[in-house]
């Protein structure tokens, strides 16, 4: 499936949004990498060079207007129009309902849902119509149920499939369809520190809910962030020009248990 276009991959300096930065750019596309972590920025794009891969980093906190409108102009003005947006970034935590303070609920929103909001705006503004548009958005299975000690988390994650699905009818007459993408366990560092912190919730250790996990994901184990970086190439291709405002599920059949 060859991409022959601009994309941005928001927290694609690590984890899932490498991933998908990876098999954009090996499928043709110019990609730009944009993180807040200026390290994970420079590793990223030292393994696209060695790889022969075309690809720019952008330093950029999502949640921050002013950054993300100098941002999408610096990749604008380099290369032109940006075609496929992924919003990828994105941080996760326990936010007790019972906590003594709001950081962590700001925290998340912040980044999660606002972020969303602010570089989505940002791009379409540059976006061309009719041109295989594309903007897909990493949510979670957690945008499909809850999880006790998550509410931030789950609400950000809901919010992003209501989003999504309102914004694909507003753009629509432009030739841009929306999706969102919800996986399940995946192997990543964010995924790490969440079995951790959960583990520590209930009492148990981070190797006894790991397995407790799997066992709950009907293919008994987890997702690679490959596997999900291959789904976004698909609905960034011509081929997936037919899906729009959908929320597809890759999580080994754990949304059905």
């Amino acid at each position: 499936m060859e991409i022959d276009k601009i994309a941005l991959v928001t927290g694609g300096g690590t984890g899932i949004g490498k991933a998908i930065a990876l098999q954009l750019a090996t499928n043709g596309a110019k990609v730009a990498i944009a993180s807040r972590n200026r390290a994970h920025l420079e590793s990223a794009v030292r393994e696209f060079t060695s790889l022969g891969l075309t690809a720019i980093p952008v330093q950029m906190d999502v949640s921050k207007n002013h950054d993300v409108i100098r941002a999408v102009g610096e990749i604008v003005n380099r290369w032109g129009a940006i075609h496929i947006l992924v919003n990828n970034a994105g941080i996760s935590g326990l936010s007790m309902i019972d906590d003594p303070g709001d950081s962590k609920w700001y925290d998340i929103i912040n980044t999660n849902l606002h972020g969303l909001y602010l570089v989505t705006k940002s791009v379409l503004a540059h976006m061309p119509n009719h041109s295989g548009g594309r903007v897909i958005n990493i949510s979670s299975v957690l945008g499909k149920f809850g999880v006790p000690g998550y509410t931030a988390y789950c609400t950000t994650k809901h919010g992003m499939i209501g989003f999504s699905r309102a914004l694909a009818l507003e753009v629509v007459d432009r030739g841009i369809t929306v999706n969102t993408i919800c996986p399940g366990w995946v192997e990543t560092e964010m995924a790490a520190l969440g079995i951790a912190d959960t583990a520590a919730l209930q009492g148990i250790t981070p190797e006894e809910f790991r397995a407790q996990a799997i066992a709950d994901v009907p293919i008994r184990r987890f997702i690679e962030a490959q596997e999900v970086a291959e789904l976004v190439a698909y609905i960034a291709s011509d081929a997936a020009k037919g899906i729009t405002g959908q929320a597809l599920n890759i999580c080994g059949g754990q949304t059905m248990t």
